[in-house]
């Protein structure tokens, strides 16, 4: 009994290069007013997450085990 190779190939072709030319020709860097947006959505998601996390750690620690 003989085990074959699966016959797999990806076929790339011009056409995927073509739509990925064309979306980093749209692409430009954020202004200065848009990174500090984003940098401030970022803090707070993570300052969120970490309260969170906080809470529960206490919680755990608080309740009899």
């Amino acid at each position: 009994m003989e085990i074959t190779k699966p016959n797999i190939k990806f076929n790339v072709g011009e056409e995927f290069f073509r739509k990925y030319l064309r979306v980093l020709k749209l692409a430009r860097t954020p202004t200065r007013d848009e990174y500090q947006k984003i940098a401030m959505v970022v803090v707070a998601g993570v300052i969120i997450i970490g309260v969170i996390g906080f809470i529960i750690y206490e919680l755990m620690i608080q309740l009899p085990g």
